[in-house]
């Protein structure tokens, strides 16, 4: 068996977002190549994000477009989360059906929100729960401390796999409520 760890669980959000993305986890492997959340090649939160608030895409911009640009709009990101345990020949299954069983340390999003005092919202990059009663779980306590704390809590489309204008309009349509 081998840990893995978040790839940016050293990443800090400024505490004065107003607006936190959620997603799952990011693996810390040799194989995952990503700079940033959602830096890995088929997913296009990177496109999406910034086209719904009238922006170019920044998919290939570096790392400091990025930055600049989610600093401006004060977007933090964070993931489910820290540290899962697999069998060796593993490192690449992204799969959440499977890191759904193999979490042994949880991020502390509850901390992170009460670091974040200007939090608004919470916007989490999934919406079917079939298959990771785990992840349903820590999102249904943090449904209940979204509401006991007045943020706005949303469940976006995936932006992994593909992109179209459908989910363009759906992003666009949940950001604006």
């Amino acid at each position: 068996m081998i840990k893995i760890n978040h790839k940016f669980g050293n990443y800090n959000n400024n505490f004065t977002i107003e607006t936190l993305i959620l997603g799952t986890f990011n693996p810390d492997t040799e194989q995952n190549n990503a700079e940033f959340y959602y830096g890995r090649q088929h997913n296009f939160l990177w496109n999406l994000l910034p086209r719904v608030f009238g922006y170019k895409t920044l998919k290939n911009s570096s790392l400091s477009e990025k930055i600049e640009f989610i600093n401006n709009l004060k977007i933090g990101f964070s993931d489910l989360i820290e540290e899962i345990q697999i069998e060796e020949g593993n490192e690449t299954n992204y799969e959440d059906e499977f890191i759904d069983k193999k979490v042994t340390k949880w991020n502390d999003l509850e901390f992170i929100i009460s670091k974040c005092e200007n939090l608004k919202s919470i916007y989490f990059t999934r919406k079917s729960f079939s298959g990771i009663p785990n992840i349903r779980k820590q999102i249904e306590n943090l449904k209940i401390i979204c509401q006991e704390k007045k943020i706005d809590f949303n469940l976006l489309p995936t932006p992994a796999r593909f992109e179209n204008e459908k989910k363009l309009n759906d992003w666009k349509t949940i950001f604006k409520k």
